[in-house]
């Protein structure tokens, strides 16, 4: 994200102190002694998603588990950094932008997880809309955001995105639905489980 989009996202998730909390996070609680990231890990590889362009890649958690070619993309340098330093392949916007071998229909799936509810709706289809014209055609889509045990749990959260709110960024962005989901766990966890999810499953027009 750049310019206009930049300044709108503002600073809480575009700091060093953004960068480090994520980090702090990884580390955090029973995420020392058990790999509580296997499930999620799981759910992506299972969606075969081949050559990824993540938005919003963060510190590239979910990178690390998409194809070794795929590509992560975040606003906030610091954790493109961060990213870079785990040997994974990342890029600001404006870097991307320049990038070799990331032009239109570059890649087979587009995965933003975890972003959008960062964002005003707007703002967010714009996001999406900047970044599809990258996935191949009949590319697949995966959208991810928290249910509302997850979503109370992070200040920086800015808008609840359930699955109307999924499907309707969908439909403007010309994303056919799939699928969607609630996962790991039913849909009812999801007020007090904080890392249950919304997903949806998607392809760009053919």
């Amino acid at each position: 994200m750049s310019g206009v989009q930049d300044e709108a996202l503002g600073s809480a998730t575009a700091s060093s102190g953004y960068t480090q909390r994520l980090a702090r996070l990884e580390k955090a609680g029973i995420r020392r002694l058990l790999p509580t990231q296997a499930p999620y890990r799981w759910n992506l590889r299972r969606l075969r998603l081949g050559r990824v362009l993540d938005v919003g890649c963060g510190l590239g958690r979910n990178l690390l588990n998409c194809g070794p070619d795929s590509v992560g993309v975040d606003h906030n340098a610091h954790s493109v950094a961060v990213c870079r330093e785990r040997g994974l392949t990342a890029y600001t916007p404006e870097g991307l932008a320049e990038a070799p071998g990331c032009g239109p229909g570059s890649f087979d799936s587009l995965l933003c997880a975890h972003v959008l509810e960062h964002m005003a709706e707007d703002l967010a289809q714009s996001v999406l809309q900047q970044y599809l014209p990258l996935v191949r055609p009949g590319g697949k889509v995966v959208l991810i955001t928290p249910q509302e045990a997850g979503f109370k749990s992070d200040a920086t959260h800015e808008r609840f995105v359930g699955f109307e709110e999924l499907d309707r960024h969908a439909q403007q962005a010309g994303i056919t639905v799939a699928r969607t989901y609630s996962f790991p766990f039913p849909r009812a966890l999801g007020t007090v489980f904080p890392y249950n999810e919304f997903v949806l499953v998607g392809r760009v027009a053919g």
